[in-house]
């Protein structure tokens, strides 16, 4: 039996035929599609972070995005869709989805790959949730997906395809996205949504009645939860780049100056602004990256990634797409999506980095520390 990535958080399972690679919704192919980069191989050192900001008090409804919160509500006044839901969710069902993917993966502890364990577990701590298992799956389509199975430990499975693509903080975003959907509890609705529509054409006389009714909604309520956990992965994306750059050199000089030497937490806090900024670009940085790497990247080519450039191309798909005929062709190319155009994505994620929302969750942030490695 092929798997059945419930969750794909960053590579859209069905397209329309406005795209290139298309899958069409009437088969609805539960298997995902990679970007089919060659694998080079690469060093990497660990980039577990020494310190942290935690979120202790982080409800999901304090990041939660406007539409998921609006398709959320729309669906859950659909009658009989629970009901539906539990038929489909059923017993046997279960087993095969946890057998498959435990089967067929590497499950992580501290005592198995380690350094993602911590990524996994740092991420968790910051986001405040419970850190499900995390298991490494051989597949070079770069793909990570969580399952969340009703009285069981929700576990997320990353395909080495994708732990190749990026690097470990981008990685931990991915897994930060995941944590997102747990956070939100969109990991009971993902599943179902999925199996809901897989039942749908497998129901005879009952296919063509909920495809037309309810596969719009679910896609429109995926794509809506996708935004939501891209913002998780931003919260998490924190960086010490900054901080370690002046650790180097604890103190500013006076000679060029002409000021008291200052330090540099003082520094910080008498440029607030500047912190803001550095902080939200180093940030969004990370998560634009991902969103990059996998709209068109390869490991040949991932340092030499643009993001403002990136970020210039969503505002162009903006323009091109604001008259009648580009918001009719838009439409069309989304329709059918389970995820948002990476563009769109990188640029609604840029939008939310200068809210005061996010602002505001930052402040309440507590400093954690980590074990740093090498």
């Amino acid at each position: 039996m092929a798997s059945l990535p419930f969750s794909s958080l960053y590579l859209a399972r069905n397209s329309t035929p406005c795209t290139i690679g298309s899958r069409p919704s009437h088969r609805f192919n539960f298997t995902t599609f990679g970007i089919g980069a060659p694998i080079t191989k690469r060093i990497r050192s660990s980039v577990c972070r020494a310190a942290s900001l935690a979120f202790r008090d982080l409800d999901a409804d304090d990041f939660r995005h406007p539409l998921d919160k609006q398709n959320t509500m729309i669906l859950r006044a659909i009658p009989g869709l629970s009901e539906l839901g539990k038929v489909l969710l059923g017993t046997v069902t279960e087993q095969v989805m946890l057998l498959e993917n435990i089967g067929t993966s590497i499950l992580v502890s501290e005592n198995q790959l380690s350094e993602l364990h911590k990524l996994m577990i740092e991420a968790a701590q910051v986001l405040n949730v419970e850190a499900p298992d995390l298991y490494v799956r051989q597949n070079s389509g770069p793909n990570a997906y969580t399952l969340a199975i009703s009285g069981k430990k929700p576990f997320v499975v990353v395909h080495t395809g994708l732990v190749e693509l990026l690097t470990r903080k981008e990685l931990q975003a991915v897994l930060a996205h995941e944590l997102g959907h747990l956070k939100c509890d969109h990991g009971v609705w993902l599943t179902f949504a999925n199996i809901l529509t897989l039942g749908a054409y497998t129901v005879p006389g009952l296919g063509g009645f909920l495809a037309q009714n309810l596969e719009e909604q679910l896609f429109r309520w995926l794509r809506a939860a996708e935004l939501t956990c891209d913002r998780a992965a931003l919260l998490v994306a924190q960086d010490s780049q900054v901080q370690n750059l002046f650790n180097s050199r604890p103190y500013i000089s006076s000679d060029s100056l002409s000021l008291p030497s200052l330090s540099v937490d003082n520094f910080f806090k008498k440029n607030s602004f500047l912190n803001c900024l550095i902080t939200r670009w180093l940030q969004q940085e990370v998560v634009i990256s991902v969103l990059m790497k996998l709209a068109g990247g390869c490991p040949s080519i991932a340092d030499q990634l643009n993001v403002d450039a990136f970020l210039e191309q969503a505002r162009s798909y903006d323009k091109a797409s604001s008259s009648p005929i580009g918001w009719y062709i838009r439409n069309a190319q989304t329709r059918q999506l389970s995820h948002p155009l990476p563009v769109l994505r990188a640029r609604e994620i840029d939008d939310w980095s200068k809210t005061q929302e996010y602002k505001n969750i930052l402040k309440r942030g507590t400093k954690i520390n980590f074990v740093e490695t090498t």
